[in-house]
């Protein structure tokens, strides 16, 4: 189904929005990661606000599409999608990581309705994904399995063992979305252990690979309905994102892989990309 202009501008500005509250939140909490989650939100307001199958009011229910999310740092790009989509206030986003908060840095499945899975430890979502996805099959169900994955986690063997189990089993069912920024908290992927190349890797092991700008919706959305197509193997849709997105000070900048602005920062990011809303509104 093609996405029309008005919704993909709508979905830009819910892009926006995210990226202002995962500044505040992270601001707020002190500590927690910003490139990545500002890198991603593009594809998370297109997630949450086009592509998933699910209920905000019902979080649980049985034919919802399923979202994983291996690479866990990024949690804040989730968590601020889930608000602006209505799963709980938008304000729950500033207790991000105080003790008690249903909002820690890595998700907690049984803390916050809504998630699949507890993650953090780097490079398991494959597996997680994919043996559901196999499940799913088993039981009938006709809903999708989707796992976001971070680039620098497949320096993990585990990513490697569960692209081949999913291909093995023909998981037409599992879409992975790997955000590829080209870096983690040591510096540039291709310095610290090269992945490169990495969409050609995922060919090889007998995955669907579809190269797309991470950060264009639009693709994005036509990534998705094109792996819905494929039924005879797993699709990763290989996102080439920047890190840091809608920031130009701290864009493609590894330093902040996992740096929180301060609050005098977050004050000068909040007014940038409170004047990108205001020319995105401009356009037609």
């Amino acid at each position: 189904m093609r996405i029309t202009d008005s919704e993909v501008k709508a979905l830009k500005l819910k892009a926006n929005d995210i990226r202002q509250t995962i500044i505040r939140m992270l601001a707020a909490a002190g500590s927690g990661h910003t490139a990545g989650p500002l890198g991603m939100a593009d594809i998370f307001a297109a997630l949450y606000g086009h592509i998933l199958k699910h209920n905000p009011k019902n979080p649980d229910w049985p034919e919802r599409d399923r979202l994983f999310l291996s690479n866990g740092h990024i949690a804040p790009v989730r968590y601020a999608a889930m608000a602006h989509a209505g799963y709980f206030p938008v304000e729950e986003c500033l207790t991000l990581r105080k003790f008690g908060s249903r909002l820690q840095g890595h998700p907690e499945r049984e803390r916050l309705p809504g998630l699949e899975s507890t993650s953090g430890p780097l490079g398991s979502g494959i597996s997680q994904a994919a043996g559901y996805a196999y499940a799913a099959r088993m039981d009938g169900k006709d809903f999708r399995v989707y796992v976001a994955t971070s680039d620098g986690e497949h320096d993990e063997g585990n990513s490697w063992e569960g692209a081949m189990f999913a291909a093995a089993k023909k998981l037409g069912n599992l879409t992975q979305i790997v955000d590829r920024n080209f870096i983690q908290i040591d510096g540039n992927t291709e310095d610290v252990m090269p992945l490169e190349p990495f969409g050609d890797k995922y060919r090889a092991f007998g995955w669907h690979v579809i190269d797309i700008d991470g950060n264009d919706i639009r693709q994005f959305v036509s990534a998705c309905e094109e792996a819905k197509t494929v039924t005879d193997k797993p699709t990763l849709i290989h996102a080439i994102t920047v890190p840091g997105k809608g920031i130009k000070s701290i864009e493609h900048d590894y330093l902040w892989h996992g740096k929180p602005p301060s609050k005098e920062e977050a004050v000068v990011f909040l007014q940038e990309l409170s004047l990108a809303r205001e020319e995105l509104l401009k356009t037609k």
